[in-house]
């Protein structure tokens, strides 16, 4: 019973949810275990088409192999949470946001995992995109590149003015 309750609270958050809010659990997810499982129960659920919430639950799953024990755990939901990301970037190749969820995973990705391909890529279509985005997306943008390792100065200066 308590779980069929946590399934449907779950289910009503997420449909009631706005992307901003979920932006700032993703945001939060990768600084503790509690946050990281949170951020996932908050996804898990979700079943629908919306490639950027498929994003987030595939980024929310590469997370969770971050705090996994055992390295055959650890990569089998890494790679589930990648295919996911890679999906949805598939079914939309444009969406500056998807790219971003993308390549905040490959920047932190350690290089063993060998995903790290398609960062200078994602880059391109963000500040490409950058100006035809919704207000809320630039600044959740910005905060993302003002402590990103892989923008360039000239990048940098072009998304944050």
């Amino acid at each position: 019973m308590k779980l069929f309750f946590h399934i449907l609270f779950s289910f009503v958050f997420l449909t009631a949810q706005e992307l901003p809010e979920i932006r700032e659990h993703y945001y939060d997810a990768s600084k503790t275990k509690q946050n990281a499982e949170q951020f996932h129960k908050l996804l898990s659920n979700y079943s629908k088409n919306n490639n950027i919430i498929l994003a987030y639950k595939g980024a929310s799953i590469t997370i969770q192999s971050k705090f996994a024990s055992g390295i055959k755990q650890k990569k089998q939901l890494f790679i589930e949470g990648a295919t996911l990301v890679e999906n949805a970037v598939k079914n939309s190749p444009e969406n500056a946001e998807i790219r971003l969820i993308r390549l905040s995973i490959q920047e932190n990705t350690p290089k063993i995992l060998k995903y790290k391909a398609n960062i200078e890529e994602d880059k391109k279509v963000i500040v490409d995109a950058f100006d035809k985005l919704p207000q809320d997306l630039k600044a959740y943008i910005k905060d993302y590149v003002k402590q990103s390792k892989v923008f360039t100065d000239k990048e940098k200066q072009q998304l944050l003015k």
